[in-house]
């Protein structure tokens, strides 16, 4: 499959997990992919060039948007367009709300939600230029509905939501669209670290608090796996999806159904 050859895609925070997944999936659709994270990024570039795509690798701060603006105009001049973009780079932090540290928040905000304005900001110009474009901003269940203790993270997840629907909008008489993936319980790095804290904190096995942690929220019983969502990116890029505009579309096993 090739729906997507002769095209460049930025997926944010693609060293591993989802960031990952989506980034394979676009390659094996033919697009060519710029990367960017602070994981080990040899082993993704490697697993991306496997796809028989072109790759390149940017290690822009999401944090900072002077670097944001760099990360553009570098994907730019490199494959010579930015056709699809994932706002993919998320950081996480739990505590409750008086006790939360301000810079916590400043970096969760700045990470999660501000970074994908900035993306989006930099990369539409070129985007309307060709009438043709896809954002894809990776928020998540907590876009739609809140859990305790994660403030900052629910905060910027919801604001991304309302960025998708705001973009979509601006440009739903051209070639571009803007929608949102809202993922449940995902076995990434960032979720096996509360995983890991429930484990220690209980006194039980990986495996019982992998259970635990998915059967509180999540009636399916299991985690949604990143080649899933990578499946979605896919189809939100394509001509299929030319018309599903502003949506904030849930993976969540039933989360949200309840």
């Amino acid at each position: 499959m090739s729906q997507f050859k002769g095209k460049t895609a930025l997926v944010t925070g693609s060293t591993s997990g989802i960031g990952l997944a989506i980034a394979i999936a676009l390659a094996k659709q033919g697009a060519n992919i710029m990367v960017n994270g602070f994981g080990e990024k040899d082993a993704a570039i490697t697993q991306i060039k496997a796809c028989g795509v072109e790759v390149d690798y940017h290690g822009a701060d999401m944090s900072k948007p002077a670097e944001i603006e760099d990360l553009i105009k570098h994907t730019e001049k490199r494959f010579g367009t930015l056709d699809i973009l994932v706002n993919n780079a998320g950081i996480q932090f739990t505590a409750n709300v008086e006790d939360f540290p301000a810079d916590k928040w400043e970096s969760i905000i700045a990470i999660n939600l501000s970074s994908a304005f900035y993306t989006s900001h930099h990369a539409l110009p070129g985007m309307k230029k060709r009438n043709w474009g896809r954002i894809i901003n990776i928020a998540s269940i907590h876009g739609l509905v809140a859990s305790t203790q994660k403030a900052a993270y629910v905060a910027a997840k919801h604001g991304i939501v309302g960025l998708t629907k705001v973009t979509a909008l601006e440009n739903a008489k051209t070639g571009i669209t803007c929608n949102a993936i809202c993922p449940g319980w995902v076995l990434t790095p960032l979720v096996q670290k509360q995983v890991d804290a429930r484990a220690q904190r209980d006194g039980v096995s990986d495996e019982v608090a992998k259970n635990a942690l998915v059967s509180e929220k999540q009636p399916s019983g299991g985690f949604v796996a990143p080649e899933q969502i990578g499946a979605l990116a896919v189809f939100l890029c394509g001509a299929d999806a030319s018309e599903v505009r502003g949506v904030a579309w849930n993976m969540d096993g039933g989360w949200t159904a309840q």
